[in-house]
């Protein structure tokens, strides 16, 4: 696996609202979002992505349902590293499952493109291998010209 960086880091939040008091009322951090949403940005320095992931909205994301399993460790963060390609996530997928880790979920692309596949580490840490085109555009335009 040929892991290029750290494409997110996101605290996942059972309380939204009292998140979103610490870290962008109290810290001042840029983030937007609407409702008890996802709240991110992209305009922290040092980091690509940082967000406030509901814990309801991880559990549609790695489950279907938005109750997340009793029988699995609840999550506090989720961390994403970003590979070459979309095939780079389905073998990096491949390659985790034969180290004898189990994943959430298979590589699959979500609706805003970015293909990912998730596992959860017993400390509870949501662990993706990523493919965001979006962020290759962006490396790619600050290399042309």
């Amino acid at each position: 696996m040929d892991v290029l960086f750290i494409t997110s880091v996101a605290a996942v939040v059972a309380d939204p609202p009292q998140s979103r008091k610490l870290f962008i009322e109290a810290l001042g951090l840029p983030l937007e979002g609407e409702g008890d949403g996802y709240y991110s940005s992209g305009n922290i320095a040092g980091s690509k992505h940082f967000g406030l992931w509901p814990l309801s909205e991880a559990a549609e994301a790695c489950f279907g349902t938005p109750r997340w399993p009793a029988d699995r460790v609840v999550p506090q963060a989720s961390i994403e590293f970003e590979v070459a390609d979309a095939a780079a996530v389905a073998a990096a997928g491949a390659e985790l499952r034969h180290a004898g880790f189990e994943l959430l979920h298979e590589a699959r692309t979500e609706p805003w493109g970015q293909t990912v596949a998730r596992l959860l580490t017993p400390d509870g840490l949501i662990v993706g291998i990523s493919y965001a085109p979006a962020l290759h555009e962006a490396q790619d335009d600050r290399h042309a010209g």
